[in-house]
């Protein structure tokens, strides 16, 4: 049996990894892109603080790693998939297939701005634009960087540690807007100001041109920055351009089933690509996140061997550092159409708290300033479990939740066994 898993990033990895181990004899070719080995974009910010060297960032450190393994590495793009022959083609040459992962994860969104292709404007996605940004951010640079997502946070720290000049634009009306309610993303606005970085919310880059001393960046609140360098981080979308004439059924992602099989019965998906099934809601949705690229991964390596492997489905879970300040949301964290909530915040010690339920299940979370409930909400929201009278003592005092997951916990496992 041939498997050739095109992407070599964490989701690759952990799947021609579980492969090898379920299939000792079975042939494994990992594709990859990049001219790198393969690496964990998330490391990037780590290696632009100096907390790690490039070598960090590879996902296995030992040399000839894949050689044991017996996987093969291949280096190129991939131009298109042919489902019916059941061929890969990439630069010059093809590559056939008995069984086939597409993993090629997300791509930088690049905005329609006049200006964006100049020299000094990077996004800050690969190691080569990681190599770029720390010639151009160094101690007093002026940078400015678009967006304040999840991503654009994390980047945020690590020029923050270059001791850079900083300005942070983010169109939306909060920092992290796809993770955080109106009042965390606020509080996170008013922890980075505060930290020395200057945020400008409900504003959009409506051009950068060269000047002078390096770049201008015209606003739409009526500025016009001076800087030397523009970080782009307006989020991601998959990488799916290549097929787009191959059959497979897609929508925003490639579209799979429970398996991570694909509309193709040979051909699986995993990761930031794919469109899977929101644990919440049941609906489609993208969820490019790296422990949901790891567990989609396992699974769809489990099918690829003749396993019975299944997703519960992709529950939205996001955990932030940024300069400091810890935040989190989980699954429904924006509230359920029908559902309750109760929310507690601090605005001087930067704690925050809001729990969503849905009749008597947390369905949602959003918490700042502390790691102390993480597995708690975690847990309730994964498990659906029914919290009964815990429900009302909970909308009375929202610190309670340990004290509910192990009384309603531990009785539904009792009554599970």
């Amino acid at each position: 049996m041939k498997h050739v898993i095109l992407g070599n990033g964490p989701a690759g990895v952990i799947a021609a990894e579980t492969i090898r181990k379920r299939s000792p004899q079975d042939q494994i070719v990992l594709i990859g892109s990049e001219d790198e080995p393969p690496y964990s974009r998330m490391a990037i910010p780590y290696l632009l603080m100096g907390n790690i060297e490039e070598s960090g960032t590879y996902l296995r450190k030992d040399l000839g790693y894949f050689e044991k393994l017996k996987i093969e590495q291949v280096r190129a793009k991939a131009s298109s998939v042919d489902i019916k022959s059941k061929k890969i083609n990439l630069d010059g040459q093809s590559i056939p297939f008995d069984k086939l992962l597409i993993a090629t994860g997300s791509v930088p969104v690049q905005p329609p701005i006049p200006g964006i292709d100049l020299p000094g404007v990077h996004p800050c996605w690969t190691l080569e634009d990681a190599r770029a940004i720390a010639q151009l951010a160094k101690p007093g640079s002026r940078v400015l960087q678009m967006g304040a997502g999840f991503i654009g946070c994390i980047i945020l720290e690590a020029l923050a540690s270059r001791e850079v000049e900083l300005t942070v634009v983010e169109m939306g009306d909060r920092m992290v807007p796809r993770m955080m309610t109106n009042v965390a993303g606020g509080m996170i606005k008013k922890w980075v100001q505060e930290k020395g970085v200057q945020v400008f919310t409900d504003t959009k880059v409506e051009a950068i041109t060269q000047s002078r001393s390096g770049l201008t960046v015209k606003l739409s609140n009526g500025k016009s920055l001076e800087v030397d360098l523009v970080i782009s981080a307006t989020g991601v979308r998959p990488n799916i351009n290549f097929l787009k004439s191959s059959g497979l059924d897609i929508q925003t992602g490639i579209l799979v089933n429970e398996k991570m099989q694909t509309s193709h019965p040979d051909i699986y998906a995993a990761g930031d690509v794919t469109e899977s099934i929101d644990f919440s809601t049941g609906e489609r949705i993208v969820n490019a996140i790296q422990p949901n690229a790891a567990e989609q991964a396992r699974i769809a390596a489990i099918s690829m061997t003749g396993g019975d492997a299944q997703s519960i489905g992709a529950l939205q879970i996001n955990v932030l550092d940024t300069l400091g300040l810890i935040s989190s949301s989980f699954g429904l964290w924006a509230g359920a159409k029908g559902g309750d909530h109760i929310e507690l915040v601090d605005q001087a010690a930067y704690k925050y708290l809001r729990l969503e339920f849905l009749e008597d299940v947390l369905v949602g979370a959003t918490c700042i300033g502390t790691t102390e409930h993480i597995g708690v909400l975690r847990g309730l929201i994964q498990g659906k479990i029914p919290l009964g009278q815990w429900k009302e003592t909970l909308l009375g005092d929202p610190t309670k939740v340990m004290d509910a997951y192990l009384d309603a916990g531990q009785a539904q496992s009792s009554w599970m066994n």
